[in-house]
């Protein structure tokens, strides 16, 4: 049935009811009129069913939303804070990052003027006891030569003594040598030796 139509007859009830004496009240036909009710529920479209069920559950609709809303900013909210404190980690990795590499370098460049000081250190040891090894090596020299010209000297002196020991002889007190003897059958120089006879 029409909705339209029922609107119309629940019209034409409250029109065709009967006045109260007193005041604006009217009586209707308490059947009747639920039965007319009854009427227009039956005929209200689904879709004027549907919208009614939809405003219904419209606040709960809206409270998940709003649940759901206040979750998704939340999780945004701690994603923006990890964010943040990663940011922050790696701000303060990189500066403590920085901060060791100056001090590696500066205890590298430590190292290397210590490295430095030690073998400057060491050359100069080093120059000290060479130079302390080639004096007493020229000691030793000097000395070992010195002593070598003791000697020569010494020798030089004894055969100067030697000569001047001959150069005061006089000559005839010099004897020759005696001449070997003269042997028989002593080989002619040149020539060769008999043989032998068997």
């Amino acid at each position: 049935m029409d909705l339209l139509h029922l609107i119309d007859r629940l019209e034409e009830q409250i029109g065709e009811a009967r006045r109260l004496p007193i005041g604006t009240g009217s009586v209707i036909d308490r059947r009747r009129l639920l039965d007319l009710v009854d009427q227009l529920r039956a005929a209200v479209p689904a879709e004027v069913r549907e919208a009614q069920q939809v405003l219904e559950t419209r606040e709960e609709v809206l409270a998940k939303a709003d649940d759901e809303s206040a979750l998704r900013l939340a999780r945004a909210d701690e994603e923006v804070a990890r964010r943040v404190s990663d940011s922050e980690i790696a701000k303060s990795a990189q500066v403590r990052a920085e901060e060791i590499i100056a001090e590696a370098r500066l205890e590298v460049e430590r190292l290397l003027e210590d490295g430095r000081h030690r073998a400057e250190a060491k050359v100069q040891e080093g120059s000290r006891l060479a130079s302390e090894q080639m004096d007493e090596a020229d000691r030793y020299a000097m000395e070992m030569l010195r002593k070598l010209e003791q000697q020569l000297n010494a020798f030089l002196a004894s055969v100067r003594s030697g000569i001047d020991t001959l150069e005061k002889r006089p000559d005839d007190d010099i004897v020759p040598p005696p001449a070997p003897p003269a042997m028989s059958g002593a080989r002619v120089a040149g020539s060769s030796a008999p043989e032998e006879a068997y």
